[in-house]
């Protein structure tokens, strides 16, 4: 396979610095670094090369990259092959032989052992460098091209008239096997290995980059490809490119007088974004389950959507379904063009592991159809009632003989870890076993998450000897796990409802006044034998699920208070008061109002509403409508009615009992809200 670059318009030549750069700074700067590491899956003491490189990434962030380069003779073409052809000439040009090895900056004439990387890449960061480098790609996920543009800004003189920028697509995330990765049990998953940025291709027509000049002070260049990333690479047994986990690194070597390879003067990491170039293209990008652990069936649902299109995202309407139920969001904002926003909702997830669909449906207004999919979990919890603030957990664990696989953690709802332990002693003996006493002390009011690991992804049963792990109470009662719970593969996990004392909470109805154009103030009761974590009100328009979060206080007359000046003119709102408790939250009644509409416009004079409430039909009067639109209780719309003439009806029997509300466009622009009732 060879990839293809080619010029959009005049995007092959070079420009200089009276040309505003958009992504690359003008200000000198030291060498960032480039290590090419040759490795292979058949490599004994890769993966020791592997922790290094990572270690140094991980104290130069931003400023330090590896190159998995898969070549030679411990890099098989069994599935997964990484081998490349442009990895195979970069490996020979080297002449490197010795597995694990690397060059840094291409600073050496040959590659260099795994030890010396660390003091060659310090001294490397500590020169300066004679231009900087910046870019972006853009990625349509639907077609799989990729616009690359990457700038380079000379901040001093290179010692060649002649330097070679090079553009080189890595992925993560590839799994296969690995000899010897028990020396990086961080990239081990089950029983293989989690292969991390691999060079996949090196997008210029030479794997040795395309020749930039002039090399001067102040000289900025900006070059542009066109790539269609593939859907494998890699012959025989080629290996998905998964647009998801790939990224680009771009970087300038220079090739001095009598040398074969180009040393690289400094380098960096393209910024990846999703694009196209269709004007309105909002895409679902994923579609989760929110951070964080709760004992409970209502969980909050994410929705990530990018704007790949040229222009604003400004609203949008989704519907989201999961086990025949189904929300509809709908969002008013602003996404920029390559910008992304999380939409939320709340749904009950019956136990178990299910999936869930999202579509869009609408985009500023026009219909559009975009979807993405992925899973949601309940599990089951245990509930414990305690009596005071906290209670002290055991955890019984009896290890099998690789132990040293075995870890374990209790964490909050928030993720905060309560305990944890492991990795234990490896046995001596097939079958040995030894039990380990574990205390944990979690607070009441609060989901406890309990995870046990198998490095292995065999559990800690059987073959190794018969393993298994219990958790009690204080009480000693077993909340979960038995003799036989040694055989859960790579994981498994328990909830515990740890409950204490319950407060007698109620939060009435919230009342509103002082509303004007963007104005109210709130006040709901609240009866509580204890002082509140914090109170506040949910308010939200009639046609949008996404609150605004109103903090309040609470008063010595046992009220909860609140004000906004957030509010939009002439619209309906919904609002309830709020108050957390011991970690729970309470929510009163909602109450339904309208801001103020300036001024009065024909419409406003002669409409009418009639009957309210109805039972089958509802009259609609006024003069100069042109649509309604029919919202429930929860922001969903239930109906689009065009109008022509001064009256129309809405039959209401597809309706349940309850409250809806209208929301009427007249043809000068202007928009009434009213609500109407359907009561039988």
């Amino acid at each position: 396979m060879k990839k293809f670059t080619f010029a959009l318009m005049a995007l092959l030549a070079f420009s200089f610095s009276l040309k505003a750069q958009q992504y690359v700074s003008t200000e000198p700067t030291n060498r960032n670094v480039i290590l090419e590491e040759f490795t292979g899956r058949n490599c004994t003491w890769c993966p020791s090369g592997h922790v290094i490189a990572n270690q140094i990434a991980a104290s130069h962030p931003g400023r330090f990259w590896a190159i998995n380069v898969h070549a030679g003779g411990f890099s098989p073409n069994t599935f997964p092959n990484l081998n490349t052809t442009d990895g195979e000439a970069i490996r020979a040009g080297f002449g490197v032989t010795s597995f694990p090895s690397g060059v840094v900056n291409r600073s050496t004439a040959s590659a260099i052992g795994r030890d010396q990387w660390t003091s060659q890449t310090n001294t490397q960061l500590g020169q300066a460098s004679e231009c900087n480098v910046a870019g972006r790609a853009v990625i349509n996920p639907q077609t799989r091209a990729a616009i690359i543009t990457v700038e380079v800004y000379y901040t001093g003189n290179s010692t060649a008239d002649e330097n070679f920028l090079t553009v080189a697509m890595l992925q993560d995330s590839i799994l296969g096997s690995q000899t010897g990765m028990g020396d990086n049990p961080a990239q081990v998953i089950g029983n293989q290995y989690c292969h991390m940025h691999v060079l996949r291709d090196i997008i210029n027509q030479s794997a040795w980059g395309d020749v930039i000049s002039p090399t001067t002070q102040g000289t900025l260049i900006t070059r542009t490809f066109e790539y269609q990333i593939p859907e494998t690479i890699g012959n025989p047994n080629g290996t998905e490119v998964d647009i998801d986990n790939v990224f680009f690194l771009a970087w300038v070597s220079e090739r001095q007088q009598g040398q074969t390879t180009r040393p690289i003067l400094t380098g960096c990491e393209l910024q990846t974004v999703y694009g196209s170039d269709e004007p309105i293209y909002p895409a679902v990008m994923g579609v989760s389950q929110a951070a964080g652990t709760t004992c409970s069936h209502t969980k909050d649902i994410e929705i990530a959507v990018q704007n790949l299109g040229t222009e604003a995202i400004t609203s949008l309407t989704v519907e989201v379904e999961l086990d025949g139920q189904t929300q509809t969001i709908n969002w008013e904002g602003e996404i920029p063009q390559y910008g992304g926003e999380k939409l939320t909702t709340a749904m009950e997830v019956p136990f178990g592991t299910h999936p869930i669909h999202a579509t869009i449906t609408e985009a500023n207004g026009t219909a559009f159809t975009n979807e993405g999919s992925g899973t949601v979990t309940c599990f089951e919890w245990q509930d414990l009632e305690i009596e005071g603030d906290e209670e002290e957990l055991s955890l019984i664990l009896m290890q099998d003989k690789f132990g040293n696989h075995t870890t374990w953690r209790f964490t909050a709802s928030d993720g905060t870890v309560l305990g944890s332990g492991g990795p234990y002693t490896l046995l001596a003996g097939g079958t040995a076993t030894q039990i380990h006493l574990e205390h944990v002390t979690v607070p009441a009011n609060e989901c406890v998450r309990f995870d046990i690991f198998d490095e292995m992804g065999n559990g800690i049963c059987c073959m190794y000897g018969h393993g298994y792990y219990i958790v009690k109470d204080s009480q000693g009662n077993v909340l979960f796990g038995d003799e036989d719970d040694g055989e859960f593969g790579e994981s498994a996990t328990h909830l515990i409802s740890v409950r204490g004392p319950q407060a007698n909470v109620n939060v009435g109805e919230t009342m509103v006044s002082n509303i004007s154009y963007t104005h109210a103030d709130f006040i709901a009761p609240l009866e509580c034998e204890v002082y509140p974590d914090q109170v506040g009100f949910e308010c939200r328009k009639v046609t949008s699920s996404d609150p605004l979060i109103i903090n309040g206080f609470y008063n010595e007359f046992h009220n909860i208070l609140g004000f906004t000046d957030e509010l939009e003119m002439s619209t309906i709102y919904v609002v309830k008061a709020f108050a957390i408790v011991n970690g729970e939250t309470f929510y009163g009644q909602e109450t339904t109002f309208q801001t103020w509409m300036e001024g009065v416009d024909e419409l406003e004079n002669t409409l009418k509403v009639y009957p309210n409430p109805t039972s089958n039909v509802l009259n609609i009067e006024g003069e100069g409508m042109s649509s309604i639109e029919v919202y429930n209780a929860i922001g969903q719309r239930v109906m689009n009615i065009e109008v022509t003439g001064n009256s129309t009806q809405i039959n209401t029997d597809s309706l349940n009992n309850g409250v809806y509300f209208l929301r009427i466009m007249a043809n000068d622009g202007n928009v009434l809200n009213r609500t109407f009732s359907v009561a039988r």
